[in-house]
């Protein structure tokens, strides 16, 4: 990206995302909300978890969804873990949110 006096110019946008490794497919099944009423990406991939072949593919996943480059998209948090915070650059919060309602489950 562009710095300026050392900021970046480009968005950097956080999603996060409960993985479901070895899922059998590599999909988006919805938004949930947590406890604290924050929504969350539920997905699944094919891979395996191991060697951060889940997360890599996960990654993949998020970046065609999103229309948004390979490289941008990185798990940040939780790379062990079932929920993840992922940071996508160059992709804007209002992007996000879009993003998100697409696949929320109308009540």
């Amino acid at each position: 990206g562009q710095y300026a006096g050392g900021w970046r110019l480009v968005p950097l946008s956080r999603l996060r995302v409960r993985l479901t490794p070895s899922g059998g497919a590599d999909r988006i099944d919805g938004v949930e909300m947590d406890e604290a009423g924050l929504p969350y990406l539920k997905a699944r991939v094919r891979a395996p978890p191991e060697k951060g072949k889940a997360n890599a593919a996960l990654e993949k996943l998020l970046a065609k969804a999103l229309g948004a480059p390979k490289s941008s998209v990185q798990v940040a948090r939780g790379a062990t873990a079932r929920l993840k915070t992922i940071e996508i650059e160059g992709v804007s919060e209002a992007e996000i949110a879009a993003f998100l309602a697409k696949y929320k489950e109308s009540p």
